[in-house]
C-alpha cells in the first residue's frame, strides 16, 4: 500500500523489452530485492539493486494498462516506497494497481485529464484520485474526465509538472469507491 506522495523523482537508465533499471538515490537506501517501488504510481517489484540503481519486471499486462510502456531511458519517473505501519498516511490509500491511462488535455497547475468513460462514476468533487502515483484531490468531475490543482511544490518535486497535453498519465480510482460499488446490491 502506498498514499500517492511521491518520495523521489528518478530516471529510467535502460529498458530491455519489459526490464527496466531506474536511476534512485532515496528508495534505494533500503530497499532489498522483492520490495515494493511504485514507478509513476504503478506497483513493481525490486528483482536486482546496484549503486544508485535498481531493476524490476513489467509483464505484458503492466505495460498494456500503465504508461510504463511508453518509457525509454532517460525519461523521468516518479518513485514511492510503500508506506510503514508508523508512517503517517499522508494521501489516501494508494495501492499502485493503475486502473486506466489517461490522458492530460490541461498541463498544471489546473491539471485536466481526460479518462475512460467506465471510470467516470468514480471520479466526485473534493475526492481522491491518484495520477502517475500523485495523491490528488479531484477539484470538477467533468463528462470525460476531471480536473485537480497541482501546487507549485508537486509541480516540482514530481511528473506532473511536465506533463504536457497529450501526455498518457497513469490513473488510479479511489479503491475504497470500488469496493463500496461491489458490496451494495444491484439497484433496480
Amino acid at each position: 500500500m502506498f498514499t500517492g506522495i511521491v518520495e523521489e523523482l528518478g530516471r529510467v537508465a535502460r529498458r530491455d523489452g519489459g526490464r527496466f533499471t531506474f536511476e534512485a538515490k532515496v528508495v534505494v537506501e533500503d530497499a532489498a530485492i522483492g520490495d515494493s517501488i511504485a514507478v509513476n504510481g504503478c506497483c513493481l517489484t525490486v528483482v536486482a539493486l546496484g549503486d544508485g540503481t535498481w531493476e524490476a519486471d513489467a509483464v505484458a499486462e503492466t505495460l498494456s494498462r500503465t504508461n510504463l510502456g511508453d518509457l525509454e531511458a532517460g525519461d523521468v519517473v516518479n518513485f514511492e516506497r510503500p508506506v510503514r505501519v508508523q508512517d503517517r498516511l499522508g494521501g489516501h490509500i494508494v495501492q499502485g494497481h493503475v486502473d486506466a491511462v489517461g490522458e492530460v488535455v490541461t498541463a498544471a497547475p489546473d491539471l485536466r485529464a481526460r479518462i475512460p468513460a467506465e471510470y467516470l462514476r468514480y471520479v466526485v468533487p473534493k475526492g481522491s484520485i491518484t495520477v502517475d502515483g500523485c495523491s490528488l484531490t479531484v477539484v470538477d468531475a467533468l463528462d470525460d474526465g476531471f480536473t485537480v490543482a497541482v501546487i507549485p511544490h508537486t509541480a516540482e518535486v514530481t511528473t506532473l509538472g511536465r506533463r504536457a497535453p497529450g501526455d498518457r498519465v497513469n490513473i488510479e480510482v479511489d479503491v475504497v469507491a470500488k469496493y463500496i460499488e461491489r458490496l451494495l446490491p444491484e439497484r433496480q
